[in-house]
């Protein structure tokens, strides 16, 4: 069990990275679900990136629309998650979102460097946004045991 006792919330940070921050409950019924994220330390990244932009921007005024590229970076870190429970997995993307239940996804995938992708039962690919390798046991609590811990 995570957690120090009832709703007891843990902040987990894990890959070898520090790329994703899960947030949690302990799994009593009706807690809250899962909710794996870009962790928003990324903002500092894109910070960098929107200060190295002002170099063009400055020196030649017609390269201004390149500064939209930081906010667009921005929003999709603060979009882009990975909500489970355990009843369905919800996907939010940029504009919007989607929700597939566990019944009918066959399996997950990974491929080197990259977000987990859910093998659905109709034979469609659903990437899954921030959920990496290291995530998985919590996944699996949150699933309800649907998907295999890979550290067991």
């Amino acid at each position: 069990m995570l957690g120090r006792g009832p709703g007891a919330v843990n902040n987990f940070r894990r890959g070898g990275h520090g790329d994703i921050i899960a947030k949690m409950s302990s799994r009593a019924p009706g807690s809250a679900p899962l909710v794996i994220r870009i962790s928003p330390m990324a903002h500092f990244a894109v910070g960098f990136l929107a200060l190295g932009l002002l170099i063009p921007v400055l020196t030649w005024p017609p390269s201004a629309p390149l500064l939209v590229l930081p906010v667009l970076l921005s929003v999709l870190i603060f979009r882009w998650r990975t909500v489970a429970d355990t009843e369905q997995v919800t996907v939010r993307t940029l504009l919007g979102s989607r929700s597939v239940d566990w019944d009918d996804i066959a399996g997950l995938g990974f491929s080197r460097g990259s977000w987990a992708r859910a093998h659905l039962t109709d034979g469609e690919q659903l990437r899954l946004p921030a959920v990496s390798f290291a995530t998985l046991p919590l996944l699996t609590e949150a699933s309800g045991g649907r998907v295999p811990n890979p550290y067991r």
